[in-house]
């Protein structure tokens, strides 16, 4: 029987809900119940790592989303790949584990936020890890979210990390302890060679063990119910039919950084002007939804290779494969536990500068614009990302009808500073690319070997250029007129409504986002626990 009334409606099953609503229901007098609109992920593909391949252009658990055109991109439209299942992208990402640098959340705080530090957000970071290899003072080896080393035993790995040493690049191997910079191979959220989801971390061993717990999949939220300024419950669409679902408590919104705005503007919060051209009634004029979208601008060096270490399309490829599966099936190892991204590095532009302002990702294949278009053959890429753009974008309301998807708009490139910074981080990663180790690897590069010239980087980067998938900040805390929710992540001016999730960032982090939503999430389940 469908619970029609719980003190705790989490609204999306990702990342930052899962966290928040594991948490939560520690406490067996607090009742919580998850709506996600995909479903359960928890299938083979999910938890094998190679299912990294429904972040591709498909459907599978993947909201698959499009921006609008890009004027910084040539016009381009971007892709945005979104998780559609319990556990939300972190079902589908690269299971690279970053928490950022610390300067990043001591920049939070003084923006207002007042317990967002480093130093107060690391014990959140920590009591949420259980580290395979790591200890000390950085890092929890107790947690739900089990992080280790790869198991992929790919050779290329010590071919790049050979290339950073004679380009002169420090290695790092914990890029989550003292110091970010260097380049290294990454940990993964990955346990015994499967991914580790949010929700194998923080819903799946409670799932009927826990009276406490409801989890719905397959319902999708179309509107917040409210009282006044108070919010009270949520209609949502399951099986053809709508429901609705009563909150004694609060509603917790946890539907990423497109859809927690979306669904708060199309109930009414948000632009006052902007929701009556679109005949919503408004019931709460709060112009910052929606507005401070921020994302990482990527650029990707790609390169052919004839090692079968590396993944493609061939005949020896495949038969390959063949005989990694029986591996992963007997021994959890090989290829089929690689997230891809399996090379990293944190790099300075400008040795004055106080925290790296670049990430590679070094990935054993040879993806080209999302793997939308594929290629015969092997070969590996690296991704060079700006971990700290000046172009800020929006998401706004493409219509009243709540199946509608929003405009996606984060303005990549729009900024000239951000153009010239990616200029001077191609440079960067180019010596890492063409030191002799990687050089003998590879037998050509695929897209950039007649660009020299500082306009023909530029030219490169506009043709090509995209996410590497870390959108955040559409619904910033704060405390300025353009602030969504306050330092308790309630939403400003009304009661019973907080935001968990990477819409609440302020300003982007220094390395993948994953990590640090499951921290907001940790937190917020003690930021409401004090409060009742």
């Amino acid at each position: 029987m469908t619970v029609t009334t719980t003190d705790f409606i989490v609204v999306g099953g990702g990342s930052g809900g899962c966290a928040v609503a594991g948490r939560l229901t520690e406490d067996p007098n607090l009742h919580v119940t998850i709506l996600e609109s995909g479903g359960k992920g928890d299938s083979w593909v999910v938890n094998t790592p190679a299912g990294v391949v429904a972040m591709l252009p498909t459907k599978l658990n993947n909201w698959a989303f499009e921006t609008v055109p890009q004027p910084g991109l040539n016009g381009r439209r971007g892709y945005q790949p979104r998780g559609k299942m319990l556990g939300g992208s972190s079902g589908l990402n690269a299971m690279v584990y970053i928490r950022g640098h610390r300067q990043d959340y001591d920049q939070w705080a003084a923006l207002g936020n007042t317990g967002w530090s480093f130093d107060e957000v690391l014990p959140y970071f920590k009591r949420s890890e259980n580290n395979q290899t790591h200890g000390g003072q950085y890092h929890g080896q107790s947690g739900p979210l089990h992080v280790s080393e790869l198991r992929s035993d790919n050779p290329y790995q010590q071919i790049y990390l050979e290339a950073a040493r004679q380009a002169g690049f420090p290695i790092n191997a914990d890029f989550n302890g003292e110091e970010q910079e260097g380049v290294g191979i990454y940990q993964v959220t990955q346990h015994n060679g499967e991914r580790w989801t949010a929700a194998r971390a923080y819903l799946h061993p409670h799932r009927g063990k826990r009276a406490n717990l409801q989890v719905e999949t397959g319902c999708h939220v179309t509107r917040i119910v409210f009282e006044g300024k108070r919010a009270v419950g949520v209609e949502y669409k399951q099986d053809g039919q709508i429901k609705t679902l009563k909150a004694r408590r609060e509603v917790l919104l946890a539907a990423g950084a497109f859809q927690t705005p979306q669904l708060l503007m199309l109930s009414g919060v948000g632009k006052g002007t902007a929701l009556q051209a679109l005949g919503i009634p408004v019931v709460h004029d709060l112009p910052g939804v929606g507005q401070n979208l921020q994302d990482h601008p990527d650029f990707v060096f790609k390169y052919r290779a004839k090692s079968l270490d590396l993944l493609g399309v061939s005949a020896g490829g495949s038969l390959r494969m063949a005989r990694e599966f029986w591996r992963y099936q007997q021994q959890r190892r090989g290829m089929l536990t690689s997230n891809g991204a399996e090379g990293g590095g944190f790099l300075k532009t400008d040795a004055s500068l106080t925290a790296p302002d670049i990430q590679l990702h070094f990935v054993m294949a040879m993806l080209d614009d999302h793997a939308r278009k594929l290629h015969l053959g092997h070969g590996y890429s690296c991704h060079v990302c700006l971990l700290r753009p000046k172009s800020v974008g929006e998401l706004t309301l493409a219509s009243a009808d709540p199946m509608a998807t929003p405009l996606i708009n984060p303005r990549f490139l729009e900024h000239p500073d951000d153009l010239e910074s990616m200029v001077r981080g191609f440079k960067l990663t180019r010596k890492l690319m063409d030191a002799p180790a990687l050089v003998a690897a590879r037998t050509s590069d695929f897209q950039t070997a007649n660009v020299h010239s500082d306009d023909e980087i530029r030219a490169v980067l506009r043709q090509t250029c995209d996410t590497v998938y870390h959108p955040i900040g559409t619904c910033k805390m704060g405390t300025d007129d353009m602030a969504v929710v306050d330092p308790q992540l309630r939403v400003h001016g009304m009661e019973g409504l907080r935001v968990v999730d990477a819409s609440i960032m302020p300003a982007l982090i220094g390395g993948n986002t994953n990590a640090p939503t499951m921290m907001i999430g940790e937190k917020a389940a003690d930021m409401i626990r004090a409060a009742y």
